[in-house]
C-alpha cells in the first residue's frame, strides 16, 4: 500500500532523475536500450548482456547497485562521482561525473521505488487486458520524464493515449497519475482536469486516501479510456 511521502521526497525524485539520465540509463546504452523499470527499493535497468555478463544497474535506496555475475557492487549516491564508481565499466573511459552533492533520501527513494512498482503493476494490467488492435506497449520507465506509463489505443480510431505514473514535475509538487491523449479533442473540464497537458490526472493524495489504491487507479484509468472511446464515435 501506498503511504505519504517524506518532505524529501521532491528532492530526492530531482536527484535520481539526474542519476537515471547520467548513470543508469548509459549503463544500458551497452544494449541501445534507455527504457528502465521498477526495482526493489528504487529503479534500474532490465538485465542486459555485457562482455558476456548478465547484468543490471539499479538504485536501492542511497546506493547504486551493479549486478553482475551473481555478485554486486555498490556505491553511496553522494555524488555522480561517487556513485560511477559502481558502474566503470559501463560507462565511456573520457565521461566526466560531477561531483556536486546529491540530495538523495533512502526513504524518499524507497517511496519512489514503491510508486513505479505499484504503477507498474496496474499499467501492467492493462496491457494484459488491452485487445490487439490497442497495440499495447510494454510497461516502461523512461529516464528523460521518469515517469513509469503505456500507450495504448487505436491510434486509427483516435483513441491512442499515454496512462502513466509520473512522480511530479513543474506544475505537480506530488506524483500523479495521468491520461494523455494523442489526438481526441480535450475540453478541460471536471473529466479532464491535467494541469500543464490536455488530458486527465489523479493526484497522489487522492489515490493513498482510497480504500482499495489498486482499484481507484484501475477505475481512474478505465473512466478515462471510456470517455475516450465516446469522444471518438
Amino acid at each position: 500500500m501506498l503511504k505519504p511521502l517524506p518532505p524529501t521526497f521532491p528532492a530526492t525524485v530531482s536527484a535520481l532523475q539526474e542519476v537515471a539520465t547520467e548513470l543508469v540509463a548509459p549503463a544500458r546504452n551497452t544494449s541501445q536500450e534507455v527504457g528502465l523499470e521498477a526495482a526493489p527499493g528504487g529503479f534500474g535497468t532490465p538485465f542486459f548482456e555485457f562482455e558476456g555478463v548478465r547484468r543490471r544497474v539499479r538504485v536501492e535506496g542511497d546506493a547504486l547497485v551493479h549486478e553482475y555475475d551473481g555478485e554486486e557492487r555498490r556505491a553511496p549516491l553522494h555524488s555522480l562521482a561517487t556513485a560511477g564508481a559502481a558502474i566503470t565499466e559501463l560507462l565511456p573511459f573520457d565521461v566526466q561525473l560531477s561531483d556536486e552533492p546529491l540530495a538523495v533520501d533512502a526513504t524518499a527513494a524507497r517511496a519512489l521505488g514503491a510508486l513505479y512498482g505499484f504503477g507498474t503493476a496496474v499499467l501492467g494490467r492493462l496491457v494484459e487486458e488491452a485487445e490487439e488492435d490497442d497495440e499495447a506497449s510494454p510497461v516502461r520507465l523512461w529516464p528523460e520524464h521518469f515517469d513509469v506509463a503505456i500507450e495504448l489505443g487505436s491510434e486509427a480510431r483516435g483513441l491512442r493515449a499515454n496512462y502513466g505514473f509520473s512522480p511530479g514535475d513543474e506544475q505537480h509538487r506530488e506524483p500523479y497519475l495521468y491520461v494523455g491523449p494523442w489526438s481526441a479533442p480535450i475540453d478541460g473540464g471536471e473529466l479532464w482536469n491535467g494541469h500543464g497537458f490536455s488530458g486527465a490526472e489523479l493526484a497522489y493524495s487522492e489515490l493513498i486516501a482510497a480504500e482499495d489504491q489498486a482499484a481507484a487507479a484501475a477505475a481512474f484509468f478505465g473512466c478515462h479510456r471510456e470517455a475516450l472511446v465516446a469522444l471518438a464515435r
